[in-house]
């Protein structure tokens, strides 16, 4: 009975373990893969269910970041979550994004960040899958 009375509770919290999901993931992409952070939760003016949880270069590459935050308990993983309706929802965020930049980067990318939090409270599982496919071929040229 405890156990599915604290899977209730940390699912009632779990705006605050999306807001820390983020931060842990920001900070394991700059301390173990040598990311630079260059937005966090960035929307689109014109549509603002567009968002983006984090913008993040890596070397030459711009990175969107999906962050994904669940419970040890979950059944479904972070990874597995990013459907296909919120691929979709990405590559219109991601494309609006780019088309703001200026010159627009050579290259860029989907990165999923998974951060598993125990329900035991033990410290958390962060898993990193780069390179989602996301964005269609372009003639070669790698640009929207």
């Amino acid at each position: 009975m405890f156990s599915w009375l604290n899977i209730i509770l940390h699912w009632l919290g779990r705006g605050d373990a999306g807001a820390r999901g983020e931060r842990l993931a920001a900070d394991f992409l700059q301390r173990e893969h040598g990311f630079a952070i260059l937005v966090r939760n960035w929307r689109n003016p014109r549509d603002r269910r567009e968002e983006l949880d984090l913008v993040c270069r890596d070397g030459d590459a711009l990175v969107f970041v999906e962050v994904k935050t669940r419970s040890s308990a979950a059944l479904v993983t972070g990874y597995h979550a990013v459907s296909r309706r919120k691929k979709r929802v990405l590559l219109r965020a991601g494309a609006a994004y780019l088309r703001q930049l200026r010159p627009p980067p050579r290259t860029f990318r989907l990165d999923i960040v998974e951060v598993t939090l125990p329900v035991d409270g033990g410290p958390p599982e962060i898993r990193h899958f780069a390179n989602i496919p996301l964005f269609p071929k372009f003639h070669g040229t790698g640009r929207m």
